[in-house]
C-alpha cells in the first residue's frame, strides 16, 4: 500500500516510549513492502544519524520546523485559541497545512495521522479532498490531568480544567472525522469507542525480542534500573516517589541496592538534589542492554500515565524482572505474582525489592514468564499485522475522475 504517515515529532533517535513505536512500526511495515511517505513537524532539526535511520524504510521524508514554544503566536492562542494547549503547540501550522494539502493531490490507500493533538493542520485539507484517514492515539489526552499539568503552579489550576474540557471537546471532534480510531490498549479502545460513537481498533505498543534475545540479567547484582523520557511529567514524578518515599525504607532494609535511573532529558537538578553514591545517573543511554545484563531487575514506580509501558515491554523482553504499580502494568495481559511483582504502597514496595533481591530463584522465575509474554504477545511483527487488519477495513480509495472535451 501507499501511505501517507504524519508525525509530530521525529521518531529517531528513540528517545521515548511514542517515537520508538513509531520507528518500529515504520520498519516493519516498510519490510512488509509498503510504500511510506513520512510528513513530521519536528522541534529538532534532522540530522545526518536521524535521516540515516529513517530512509531506508521510506520512500520521502519531509520535515518541517515547529514553530519555538515561546513564540508569541503559541503563548496567546494557548490561552484564547478554541483548541486546548497541545494542540495549539503542535498547529496552527500554514507551512505544514500547506504540504499536506499538496500531499493529498496524490493517490493514498491510507493517511495516518498520530494523535489528536498534532491533528489541526490536517482537518481542512482532508475535507477539502474528501479523504478518508486514520486517527491513531497514544494516550486518552483528555484524561491525563495529571500528568500534563501537576507541574504547573497552583494557581494555574482552574486554567488546568479549562484545558482538559477544551481536550474533551476536541477529541470528539477529531475521533468522529476519522475512518477508524486506533488505540494501543484494550481499556483505551473502549473509551475511544465511546468518545467517537465507532469501535475503536487496537494495534499493541511492541518490543524487537530479538534484539534483546541475548540478555541474562544478573540477580546478584543488587541493581535497579529504570528508563524514561524526562520530558514527560509521569517519569520526573516516578523517580521522585521512588527516591523520596522508597529507596530510603528499601536501603534500611538492604544498603547495597543500587538505583540506576537512565532516559533522555534527565534533569541535573536530580543529581543535586539526591547525591546518595548508590544512584547511579546515567542518563541517555542508546543501548541498554549492557546495562540491563548488570541489573538484577527493573523498578518502574509509575503513579501517572496512560496506555501501556514500553520501557516494561523492552525490561521483560530481556528477562528482567519487574517491580512496578499498576499504571506501570497497565495495559498489559499480565499477572501480578506471576509476570511481574506489584504493589500501589511505597512501604510494600521496598519490602517486595528487598525480598525479591533476596530470592535469585524467584528473580529468575518472573523473568522467564515476563520474556515469554512479550515474545508471544508483543513482538513488533505483531503490532504490524494488527496494523494491517486495520488497513484492509478502510474503505477503497476515492479516485478523481477527470472529464476530457
Amino acid at each position: 500500500m501507499k501511505i501517507l504517515w504524519t508525525l509530530p515529532y521525529l521518531p529517531w533517535p528513540a528517545t521515548s516510549g511514542g517515537k520508538t513505536r513509531q520507528y518500529h512500526l515504520l520498519r516493519a511495515l516498510a519490510a512488509r513492502g509498503h510504500r511510506i511517505t513520512l510528513l513530521v513537524q519536528s522541534k529538532t532539526p534532522l540530522d545526518e544519524a536521524s535521516r540515516a535511520a529513517l530512509e531506508p524504510w521510506l520512500e520521502r521524508l519531509i520535515v518541517l520546523p515547529r514553530r519555538p514554544l515561546r513564540s508569541l503566536r503559541t503563548l496567546l492562542s494557548v490561552l484564547l485559541a478554541p483548541y486546548p494547549m497541545l494542540t495549539t503547540i503542535n498547529g496552527l501550522a500554514e507551512p505544514l497545512q500547506q504540504r499536506f494539502g499538496q500531499l493529498l493531490e496524490e493517490p493514498w490507500d491510507v493517511v495516518q495521522i498520530e494523535h489528536s493533538y498534532s491533528f489541526q493542520p490536517f482537518e481542512q485539507p482532508l475535507k477539502q479532498h474528501g479523504r478518508d484517514f486514520i486517527l491513531t492515539e497514544h494516550n486518552v489526552e483528555s484524561a491525563l490531568g495529571a500528568a500534563s499539568y501537576d507541574r504547573l503552579p497552583a494557581w494555574a489550576k482552574p486554567f488546568t480544567r479549562y484545558d482538559q474540557w477544551r481536550y474533551r471537546r476536541w477529541e470528539r471532534r477529531v475521533f468522529q472525522q476519522a475512518a477508524r480510531v486506533v488505540a494501543v490498549t484494550e481499556q483505551d479502545a473502549q473509551v475511544l469507542a465511546r468518545l467517537s460513537g465507532k469501535p475503536a481498533a487496537v494495534v499493541v505498543n511492541g518490543v524487537d525480542c530479538g534484539y534483546y534475545a541475548s540478555v541474562q540479567p544478573d540477580p546478584s547484582s543488587q541493581r535497579l534500573l529504570f528508563i524514561g523520557n524526562y520530558e514527560y511529567s509521569p517519569n520526573l514524578d516516578a523517580v521522585e516517589w521512588a527516591l523520596e518515599q522508597i529507596l530510603p525504607r528499601l536501603w534500611a532494609l538492604n544498603p547495597q541496592v543500587r538505583f540506576a535511573i537512565c532516559g533522555y532529558a534527565l534533569p541535573d537538578a536530580f543529581r543535586q538534589r539526591w547525591s546518595d553514591p548508590r544512584i547511579e545517573w546515567q542518563g541517555f543511554v542508546p543501548d541498554l542492554r549492557e546495562l540491563q545484563r548488570r541489573s538484577a531487575l527493573f523498578f518502574a514506580p509509575l503513579r501517572q500515565g496512560g496506555g501501556s509501558k514500553l520501557k516494561v515491554l523492552e525490561a521483560m523482553a530481556a528477562g528482567l524482572p519487574v517491580v512496578t504499580t499498576a499504571q506501570g502494568s497497565s495495559g498489559l495481559q499480565v499477572e501480578n505474582g506471576r509476570h511481574y511483582l506489584g504493589s500501589e504502597d511505597p512501604g510494600a514496595l521496598a519490602q517486595l525489592l528487598a525480598e525479591v533481591l533476596a530470592d535469585p530463584e524467584r528473580l529468575q522465575r518472573i523473568g522467564a514468564a515476563g520474556r515469554d509474554y512479550v515474545r508471544a504477545e508483543h513482538d513488533w511483527s505483531a503490532a504490524a499485522a494488527q496494523l494491517e487488519a486495520v488497513y484492509q477495513q478502510l474503505p477503497p480509495a476515492k479516485e478523481e475522475v477527470s472529464v476530457c472535451a
